[in-house]
């Protein structure tokens, strides 16, 4: 059986502040089944499975909103962020195809954390606006639920209010650690130190209403609890 314990209600409406104030979305207040649409959170540290169950949702009829992705259309080539990106750091930044120059920018917040600020303050209303609109397209299209796949959701701490549960896809370290050095090509280093940029395993447990724990099952196995969970949300 699927391990996904829901915590007591009253921990859905507990208001946070955070510092990423360019994706808020229109406040809703009450219990999810007064909404017309049910906005579930779905995070979990790099290498977590989380795309994977993102995915799953969308078999199943979720409307699914990618931060990550419309973030990296924001500054792939032509993209909206760009013109301000090279404004606030020059040209370098900007690589031979148009692109932010991830890596350099990468290096740069590692290094710089006012930098990781600056970079937010452009791409985050941007990104807001995007999630906006989907939201808004998913609910008129009469969507029963729409997933919000986060990957920093507990760090910007201001998602929880605006949302009517939040999903954590976990695993232990390790595992993330192997899955990604597997899967990208990054060096051991470096997923070290995007695994320390993150939020702890425990902070991520702490700040869930539901938990599915990857780790050591199979695909089939996976696909089984998500659609336990799904039926939860209309879907």
């Amino acid at each position: 059986a699927p391990s996904w314990p829901v915590r007591d209600c009253s921990c859905l409406w507990r208001a946070h502040i955070g510092l990423h104030s360019g994706f808020h979305l229109p406040f809703h207040s009450g219990h999810p089944r007064f909404n017309t649409m049910l906005r579930l959170g779905l995070t979990g540290g790099i290498g977590s499975g989380k795309s994977t169950v993102a995915g799953l949702f969308s078999e199943l009829g979720a409307g699914i909103i990618d931060a990550d992705a419309i973030s990296r259309n924001a500054t792939s080539g032509n993209g909206a962020a760009l013109a301000a990106i090279a404004k606030e750091f020059g040209a370098d930044f900007i690589s031979t195809d148009g692109a932010l120059d991830r890596a350099r920018m990468r290096d740069l917040v590692f290094q710089d954390a006012s930098a990781k600020l600056r970079l937010e303050a452009i791409v985050h209303p941007i990104v807001g606006q995007q999630i906006q609109a989907l939201t808004q397209e998913f609910e008129a299209a009469g969507k029963a639920c729409a997933v919000f796949d986060i990957p920093l959701l507990v760090e910007s701490g201001q998602w929880r209010k605006q949302l009517d549960r939040v999903l954590v896809v976990d695993c232990l370290p390790a595992t993330q650690f192997t899955r990604v050095v597997a899967r990208s090509g990054i060096s051991a280093t470096e997923v070290e130190r995007i695994i320390a940029t993150q939020a702890s395993r425990r902070r991520r447990l702490n700040a869930a209403d539901l938990v599915l724990h990857n780790d050591g099952i199979s695909l089939n196995v996976l696909v089984q609890q998500v659609r336990q969970i799904a039926v939860q949300f209309g879907l």
